[in-house]
């Protein structure tokens, strides 16, 4: 059993004594078996290309989530376009290392790591807290007067000047804040209803949320960058009205783009996702 590509949690929940081992088997093993582009830098996975590398795709995950859910990207996506999928603390192999409950500090640490593969063009895309994330970097360089993207795409997530839409989860007990975790979705019910699962995970689940709830939007002048909102035609939480705010956050060119399914659209509609990004990295070739 392999960690699902699709998120943070293992691709299939069994149950009973024996079973229960194996899982803890995979836990650990998933754990303690980091690839060789973690061994260069845990902060990167850099994912195999197809064809000669011409653009740089930079991935920021949702809460919860790690660089496994890009996995399968490169070959959705047109030749030529590497993904570097961007790997937090507190998850894969970076489990034992404490997570980040706030972003200026994890901006810090990320930067430093991020910079020497930003000599290509390269793009950012982030979904949900991934977009915070992706945004916020993006200013950070500007502030550095370092290379900016030549694209950011933002999904799922609300304008950054808007204020939260709900009351904070973070400091809830364990009980109540899975209660709240159930409620948002995108977390299978199978690892909702195993304990031992749901400890091992919970702490960095916490931490994303933490640093998305103590957020605080500081003004700015626009972004030259373009940006891209991308949503799901039947997500609730983040409708396309919510989407369009986005706007304000650039001079340059602004879209938005819906695609079938809810806020985890990225997930269960990924192909009708990659082969539009294909065509707004690649015109031509998407």
């Amino acid at each position: 059993m392999m960690a699902n590509r699709k998120g943070f949690f293992p691709q299939r929940i069994i149950k009973g004594p024996a079973q229960l081992t194996l899982l803890r088997f995979s836990v650990i093993k998933w754990i303690m078996d980091p690839s060789e582009q973690e061994k260069r830098t845990p902060w990167l996975h850099v994912l195999p290309c197809r064809g000669q590398p011409r653009l740089r795709l930079f991935c920021f995950p949702y809460a919860g989530a790690s660089a496994t859910v890009f996995y399968h990207w490169p070959r959705g996506l047109p030749p030529g376009v590497e993904v570097w999928a961007v790997q937090l603390p507190g998850r894969g192999a970076r489990f034992r290392e404490r997570p980040f409950c706030r972003l200026e500090e994890l901006l810090d640490d990320l930067l430093p790591a991020l910079l020497p593969g930003l000599c290509e063009p390269f793009v950012f895309f982030g979904h949900s807290m991934g977009a915070l994330l992706a945004f916020e970097t993006t200013r950070r360089l500007r502030r550095l007067g370092a290379a900016l993207p030549v694209r950011l795409l933002v999904s799922a997530r609300p304008p950054p000047a808007l204020p939260p839409a709900r009351a904070p989860i973070h400091q809830l007990a364990d009980p109540e804040f899975l209660e709240e975790l159930r409620f948002i979705g995108g977390t299978p019910e199978e690892a909702m209803d195993n304990p031992e699962l749901m400890k091992l995970v919970l702490p960095s689940v916490r931490a994303d949320f933490a640093l998305v709830e103590t957020y605080a939007y500081q003004d700015e002048p626009p972004l030259t960058t373009p940006i891209t909102a991308c949503g799901g035609v039947s997500d609730k939480r983040v409708p396309r009205n919510l989407l369009e705010g986005w706007r304000v956050e650039t001079v340059g060119a602004f879209t938005l783009e819906l695609f079938p399914g809810g806020h985890f659209y990225l997930n269960t509609d990924k192909q009708a996702l990659l082969a539009r990004l294909g065509q707004i990295l690649v015109p031509g070739e998407g």
